[in-house]
């Protein structure tokens, strides 16, 4: 398949153009093999997701299909179907006579998802403190130990994935299939916004605030565990509230 015509001229100086794809919001889009339509497409899609959940793409930036193209070597086919799954995952969407956009961060919208995240998690934590699982404790433990090297380092995205396991770890344990699912639902509508979250002096938050849920799981204490979780869930969307005031720009009105 071919890629899209290119918008400017190539220059000679290949230190200029690498200067300006670092500087380009496309940048951590890298090219697709070639092959059948709907596995570029899959690739595409892939690719552009990953970039907004981690804000590579950032909310409300206007989508460049031809850039995208140029930048992954592809038809503008792929570009438009992979755009068009993610507006219907709500990840983008289409302004009319205008283009396509990554779309805003509604608070609202967060606000619905960690409550249900608050109510499944809340009674999760509470039933396996009260089961008392030498597995889970061993697994609890050894995650909070990765978390522990990495929180002062800065490496966000590889926290962020100990932060989803842990979650993981309480939920594998009361073995409740569905009840996982949704809450993945929710978290993954979360991603973006988390991502936002990760500061330096939020991962030491977020490590303390596992840390003490870990702590009433390990003493058998549900109510203490469940009042734990719902702190650190509240702690999100308090924090949320203050991203959103500095900067404006990123969420919905």
């Amino acid at each position: 398949m071919l890629a899209c015509p290119l918008k400017i001229k190539r220059t000679v100086n290949s230190s200029v153009d690498l200067e300006n794809a670092a500087s380009t919001p496309y940048a951590a889009l890298q090219k697709v093999r070639n092959g059948e339509r709907g596995s570029l497409t899959d690739a595409v899609e892939a690719a552009l997701r990953q970039a907004i959940l981690t804000l590579a793409l950032e909310p409300g930036l206007m989508i460049d299909k031809i850039a995208v193209c140029e930048r992954m070597g592809v038809s503008r086919f792929p570009v438009s179907s992979a755009l068009a799954r993610l507006a219907h995952a709500g990840l983008v969407e289409v302004l009319p006579q205008r283009g396509t956009r990554v779309k805003p961060i509604a608070l609202d919208d967060i606000r619905q998802h960690l409550f249900i995240r608050s109510a499944l998690e809340v009674e999760t934590v509470r039933g396996v403190a009260l089961m008392r699982d030498r597995a889970t404790l061993a697994a609890l433990a050894a995650n909070l130990d990765e978390q522990r090297s990495l929180a002062g380092s800065g490496e966000r995205l590889a926290f962020h994935e100990l932060d989803l396991a842990f979650h993981e770890i309480l939920l594998d344990a009361v073995k409740l299939p569905r009840v996982k699912e949704i809450v993945a639902v929710s978290r993954n509508a979360l991603d973006r916004a988390r991502q936002l979250l990760a500061s330096p002096e939020r991962l030491m938050h977020t490590l303390e605030e596992h840390q003490r849920i870990f702590n009433a799981i390990s003493s058998g204490n549900g109510d203490a565990a469940a009042r734990a979780m719902h702190e650190h869930l509240e702690q999100v969307v308090a924090e949320l509230h203050r991203s959103a005031q500095a900067r404006p720009d990123l969420f919905e009105p």
